[in-house]
């Protein structure tokens, strides 16, 4: 972490998981294709559910990250025992936090769908999926705690075997109990949560076995207030990143419902596809965090200015060549998941006009996952919320109240821009105040 030359070292890290979320949103664009055939109404519920799915992992990033950010300072300053304290509590409470959402969302699961947007031809089909995502809740948010401790241990390659695994599996069942056992989309919901409990036990195999620095043993719970507050303050700007993602759909889907099923289904098709190329960026940064965070502790001020020039300019060229390819073959990418003539219009203006804006994507997300490994959470907190909600959800209410569904679709677009220049002067900030040489 401290003497791998850092271009090296991010792309040994980020690799292997921009590798897993990469197969992970496949298989969310496989599970959309699949569903896809069983009609529009069903497509829309997949991007309804889209939501839920976002609460869920929300919790499991905040104490991820949370924990994450901790224990790689700690290993980094060589506090081990202390590390294990953060990793086990950050388990637990994720397993808990889990459990809670699956309860009461079954409990209320018809005020839950409508909540996140249902129209009345979509609630059946999204009630049905939206079941077993509950039920794989605890299993999803505490894979997000195991995944990204692994990450910032080192072991990203671990990380990648857990996750790709579920996703492989995942796509794999879709086509056995969606088509091969008739089971419409309760099938793909089937398939989901079977996936997420195999990710869970792989990713949980790492940590029995006793090859990792940090520990899931009951005995290293912390019950000190102060720790679960530094999880919590840490993790935060994942919380609001995360739980804005999932506020911002809620809001998306209730702004297109007046435009029917097809403007609903469409909105969920870009969503996917667009959370397929941003997971790359997302990747690379994720590979970036530990190398900052380690090496900020280790008060190895240098490699952390060159670890973060390196994956601005590694991620901008990589959005770049997806811009290009986005605009050349997105218009045929779109009816592979639509049959829907007004949903396709839809979905290609959409996917044109997110495609251009990827190049904002790797300023903030740099910024953002800076500021969290580093300790940071004000300013991480603060720029986490920009694209996903403060700045995306008045963008779309004022753009979808002058131009309709154009607006609409304009939004994500506008907000990315917008949080691009907000986020860019913190950098040059950051870099101007950073010692030039080791403490």
């Amino acid at each position: 972490m401290t003497t791998m030359p850092v271009s090296k070292l991010i792309l040994r890290l980020g690799l292997p998981t921009t590798v897993s979320m990469l197969v992970t949103n496949l298989y969310n664009v496989v599970d959309t294709w699949f569903v896809g055939e069983l009609g529009l109404s069903a497509t829309g519920a997949v991007g309804v559910v889209f939501g839920l799915m976002a609460i869920i992992q929300a919790f499991g990033f905040t104490f991820g990250h949370g924990a994450g950010s901790n224990i790689s300072r700690l290993l980094g300053a060589r506090e081990t025992e202390r590390a294990r304290n953060f990793s086990s509590t950050a388990f637990y409470l994720s397993l808990a936090a889990g459990g809670l959402i699956a309860v009461f969302g079954l409990l209320f699961l018809t005020p839950l769908c409508r909540a996140l947007g249902s129209s009345d031809s979509i609630l059946p089909y999204a009630k049905s999926y939206a079941v077993f995502i509950l039920l794989s809740a605890p299993a999803m948010a505490s894979s997000c705690v195991m995944n990204n401790i692994l990450r910032y241990e080192g072991r990203a390659s671990a990380a990648m075997v857990g996750l790709v695994s579920g996703s492989i599996l995942n796509m794999g069942g879709d086509a056995l109990f969606i088509f091969a056992l008739d089971m419409d989309i309760a099938g793909a919901g089937l398939s989901t949560m079977l996936s997420q409990y195999v990710s869970f036990f792989i990713l949980l195999w790492f940590f029995v076995r006793g090859k990792t620095q940090s520990s899931l043993a009951p005995r290293y719970f912390s019950r000190s207030l102060g720790d679960i507050w530094n999880i919590l303050k840490t993790g935060f700007p994942s919380m609001i990143r995360q739980g804005l993602s999932s506020v911002s759909t809620m809001v998306l889907n209730w702004q297109a419902l007046p435009f029917g099923d097809a403007a609903i289904a469409a909105m969920g098709v870009v969503a996917r596809i667009f959370n397929f190329l941003f997971s790359v960026a997302l990747g690379i940064g994720q590979g970036f965090q530990p190398v900052s965070s380690f090496n900020f502790g280790a008060k190895k001020y240098a490699r952390v200015r060159k670890a973060l020039l390196f994956t601005l300019a590694f991620s901008s060229v990589t959005m770049l060549c997806f811009t290009a390819g986005g605009l050349l073959i997105g218009d045929r990418l779109v009816p592979l998941f639509l049959d829907d003539t007004e949903a396709i219009t839809i979905a290609r203006y959409a996917l044109m006009l997110q495609c251009c804006t990827l190049i904002t994507i790797p300023v903030c997300v740099c910024a953002n996952m800076l500021f969290q490994s580093i300790g940071l959470a004000g300013r991480a907190s603060l720029l986490a919320c920009l694209r996903s909600g403060v700045l995306f959800i008045p963008v779309l209410l004022l753009l979808a109240h002058f131009f309709g569904l154009r607006g609409i679709a304009l939004a994500q677009p506008a907000a990315d821009v917008l949080a691009m220049l907000i986020s860019l002067p913190f950098l040059l900030g950051f870099l101007h105040q950073l010692p030039k040489s080791e403490a």
